[in-house]
């Protein structure tokens, strides 16, 4: 038998989710892929001890799917709409490529932005991130090609963690939280569905720390699996997780005593100790306008970098300063009366008892009591632990939250009380703590500890957008405006994904006064994504996308936004492409690794039908549209995941068309020299066969910590002084440009964050639809599906096989005897309905679930992917409006839809 047609196994990975990688190996007999195992020699590195989850197994049937798109597509339909037939028919690639490269070289012809300043080419790729380890040399042809609208959503970000990722980075450079959870006694998991969303590494991770006593605590408003095998399941109510959160604080604040908190935490390594003025901004000494702190060893208010201090923790004393507030306008000055900013948490916290939380959230005080008294016996302050040879602070307590509580209205007050409760016993950024992950805003990307620099007020540098008078500006560079609305959103690679993704399809309609009118794109590329299912108001983005004049869609089978492209190019599957990406370090969810380095995606098998690989495609367009040189200088720069010329050597390529495979050689190349120090420079046959090398990541690295000690850096906690300062100038900025309709937003801009009825929006929006909101008594919810989310596989059999042995994938979870009340049995056929709109679906009957909650697992509603549309599924998303009522100050809402239920007759 010939090489070619040998039974291999071909080392590989999957990055479906964000939960990801895992390293597999793929067996092929006879040219065939015939099944996925772990990748056994890297179970010692990967931190799943190796394993792959459920999607990687359906790889091969992905492959082999007989509903792929296998040849480029043209429409020949002119009209577009749900109901409309494309009419696809077959073209050559010649004739795809020829005609996405006239519609490029027209616009550069005429210009890269319209007469409203928005790019005239828009990109919008799905969950994550992850399309970014698929879509090879494409971010390099986009660097060269200039401005790029990336703000057309797609639900990732504002419907997911996107208040933490922007206070999380702000606060401890965290784009996720995540528990130390090889260290953790004790997790307080509010909504977070690790067993289903943290992939085979949060599965692997989680089990071990509970098999070695970690007690978890879920506090959610369904039973989800991880709830399930967790030691206590809280029963909220949604949206009310920060009066728990907040009377958690309360208790450790009030009610237990003062010793039991890590004081010398919070006096010298956050700002805990500055004071604060009458008007609420920091007390300033004259000279170097740097804050105060009372000093006890002198008697004497002393800048907070002073050395030697001995700072008061708590207490009012009387200054000689300055405060100054927005635009650097003096508000005082003289003899000024400072709290410290801990005495201000203290006071402000007091209103938020147990009793207070009880009626907000029902759940009982003494329950909430429980909680917090067994979070501060696990704290184990004042304990150390050494890692790596460094003395660390080990406090093994951690609070995460999980989508829809660290998003929309109440998630920065949310992400605000986990962060607070760590601070107060001293677990931020220590072994067995709250700790972050990788960074996304903050720069240099994915280098977190080297993005800790000096900024102001002895706190981390942050790139916020500009709010004063000189630098901001009310012309956004991007439809969804945040770098005019959202200052904590910055302005770097990722931004425009993070901004508020659903205003670029809102303001089609009807701009807010004061922003330029926001068009249609010339042309959108879409990949891995499907807005017109993942979104809110899928019905409404439909009829947008019927709008856009030329849509090109890199196609895996037909779906529900690629019924509205012009142009479908076949996508080569996971097993049929090439990519290098790196791996290990920390990244995402409970990807802490011991290791770093690279691994490779290569071709298992060969392409079926006229799929082509991404880097193929991207190499053409650049030649077609004459970018050649400035593509290749953006490949050399790193933009296929390494700069080629480095400190172990110069790969760098020479500014013509290369193939696939040379590009991805010297990408291999400049790969090897970093991770072996400059000891070899393998090229892509030696990692063919490799599949992934590593060295050793030190665990020290995990933890922020050391870092903050070393660069002489506080946590900006718990008093926000500087966003309320942001917030007040950005309020003067979008008045003195007549822009009120941000005012309500605006209010979230506070030092120390108010409680509040946060599901109130909600409601509000029954009434604005033309309904009573007795009429409309339920909360119906979503959660995440370790089978489904982010793969695009929804319309895999075997995919549906494995989900529907999981409670909750066959229908709407309803509460037994509430559904029992209203003579709903399970599996019965329902409806379930907002002023507005009704969708159908079947019950599914479960004790675990609050009578006033519906759950509907996973985001479905198909209605063009073959195999889904035959689901017959309710979906959170033909319901869910896009609102600016129920949008917070970051851009970001929530799954969270008040509706009713009745048994439909058949």
């Amino acid at each position: 038998m010939s090489a070619e047609f040998a039974t291999r196994k071909v080392p590989t990975y999957c990055y479906q989710c964000v939960a990801g990688p895992d390293l597999l190996t793929v067996k092929v007999e006879g040219g065939v892929a015939t099944e996925v195992e772990p990748n056994f020699c890297a179970a010692g590195i990967h931190p799943g001890g190796g394993k792959v989850c459920v999607k990687a197994y359906g790889l091969v049937q992905k492959t082999y799917n007989p509903n792929r798109v296998l040849t480029p597509m043209k429409r020949t339909n002119p009209r577009k709409g749900r109901g409309e037939d494309p009419r696809f028919v077959p073209i050559s690639w010649d004739e795809a490529m020829t005609t996405i490269a006239a519609h490029l070289n027209a616009i550069r012809k005429e210009g890269l932005t319209d007469e409203s300043g928005y790019p005239r080419v828009a990109a919008s790729f799905g969950g994550g991130g992850t399309p970014q380890s698929y879509m090879g040399t494409f971010p390099a042809f986009l660097a060269a090609w200039g401005p790029v609208d990336m703000g057309f959503g797609s639900g990732q970000g504002v419907k997911c963690y996107h208040s933490e990722h922007l206070y999380g980075e702000f606060w401890h450079r965290a784009f996720i939280v995540a528990p130390d959870t090889p260290l953790c006694n004790y997790l307080i998991s509010c909504g977070s569905n690790i067993e289903a969303s943290g992939g085979v590494a949060g599965v692997w991770r989680h089990s071990r720390a509970r098999a070695r006593g970690m007690k978890r605590v879920q506090v959610e408003p369904h039973l989800s699996v991880t709830g399930a095998c967790s030691a206590q399941w809280v029963p909220i109510r949604p949206k009310t997780d920060a009066a728990f959160l907040f009377a958690l604080i309360h208790v450790l604040l009030h009610e237990v005593n003062r010793d039991s908190l890590d004081l010398t935490f919070l006096a010298q390594r956050t700002g805990s100790p500055y004071l604060v003025g009458p008007n609420g901004y920091y007390l300033r000494d004259r000279a170097t306008r740097k804050p105060l702190v009372w000093d006890t060893a002198t008697g004497m208010a002393l800048p907070h970098d002073a050395a030697g201090l001995r700072e008061a923790l708590e207490g009012r004393y009387a200054v000689d300063a300055l405060e100054v507030g927005p635009d650097d306008e003096v508000l005082g000055e003289g003899l000024l009366e400072g709290r410290t900013a801990f005495t201000c948490m203290v006071e402000h916290m007091q209103q938020y008892t147990p009793e207070w939380a009880q009626q907000a959230c029902d759940v009982p005080a003494a329950t909430i009591r429980q909680v917090a008294h067994e979070y501060i016996e696990h704290a184990c302050v004042g304990q150390t632990i050494e890692i790596d040879g460094q003395t660390l602070p080990y406090r093994p307590v951690a609070v995460s939250l999980g989508k829809t509580v660290n998003n929309g209205w109440g998630g920065f007050e949310c992400c605000w009380a986990r962060t607070v409760l760590a601070t107060l016993v001293g677990a931020l950024e220590v072994p067995g703590g709250t700790i972050g992950t990788t960074v996304r805003l903050a720069r240099p990307m994915a280098q977190r500890l080297e993005s800790v620099k000096p900024g102001p007020d002895g706190f981390m540098n942050f790139p916020l957008n500009p709010t004063d008078k000189e630098k901001w500006s009310a012309r956004p560079n991007i439809r969804n405006a945040y770098r005019t609305m959202v200052p904590l959103a910055g302005d770097g690679p990722w931004s425009q994904a993070l901004g508020p993704t659903h205003f670029s399809w809102m303001f089609l309609d009807a701009t807010p006064h004061g922003l330029p009118r926001v068009t249609l794109p010339d042309v959108w590329f879409v990949y891995r994504t499907n807005p017109a299912i993942s979104f809110w108001d899928t019905p409404g983005l439909a009829d947008k996308m019927a709008r856009f004049p030329f849509v090109v869609a890199f196609a895996y089978t037909r779906d529900e936004t690629n019924h509205f492209a012009d142009i479908l190019l076949p996508d080569a599957t996971d097993l049929e492409s090439l990519q290098l990406i790196r791996v290990g370090g920390t990244k995402y969810v409970e990807q802490f690794w011991d290791h770093e380095g690279f691994a490779l995606r290569q071709p298992a098998v060969a392409t079926r039908g006229q799929a082509r690989d991404f880097t193929d495609v991207a190499s053409d367009l650049a030649e077609r549209t004459g970018l050649t040189p400035g593509y290749i200088a953006a490949i050399n720069k790193g933009a296929g995941g390494i700069p080629l010329k480095g400190v172990h050597g110069d790969f760098s390529l020479d500014a013509r068309h290369h193939d696939r495979d040379t590009i991805w050689d010297a990408i291999c190349r400049a790969a090897s020299a970093e991770v072996s120090d400059g000891k070899a420079a393998h090229g892509l046959d030696w990692w063919k066969q490799a599949g992934v090398a590593t060295r050793p990541y030190p665990r020290i690295n995990w933890y922020l910590y050391p870092t903050m000690v070393a660069r002489k850096l506080r946590f900006e906690l718990p008093y926000q002084e500087r966003l309320a300062r942001v917030g007040a100038e950005l309020g003067r900025r979008l008045h003195e440009n007549d822009m009120h309709w941000w005012d309500t937003q605006l209010g979230e801009y506070q030092a120390l964050p108010k409680c509040k009825d946060f599901a109130a929006p909600w409601v509000a929006q029954v009434r604005e639809d033309g309904g009573q909101p007795a009429e409309y008594p339920f909360w119906l919810l979503t959660a995440r599906s370790m089978q489904y989310a982010w793969g695009g596989n929804v319309g895999m059999q075997m995919i549906k096989e494995v989900a529907d042995n999981i409670a909750g994938h066959r229908g709407v979870i309803i509460n037994t005897r509430r559904a029992q009340e209203l003579g709903i049995e399970d599996g019965d056929p329902i409806e379930v309905a907002t002023p507005a709109r009704k969708v159908s679906g079947r019950a599914v009957l479960r004790q675990g679930i609050r009578p006033d909650t519906l759950l509907a697992i996973g985001q479905f509603g198909h209605w063009a992917t073959p195999g889904a549309k035959d689901f017959g599924l309710a979906s959170l998303n033909e319901l869910a409006s896009m609102s600016l009522d129920l949008t917070d100050a970051t851009g970001s809402g929530a799954d969270l839809v008040r509706v009713s239920l009745r048994r439909e007759e058949l």
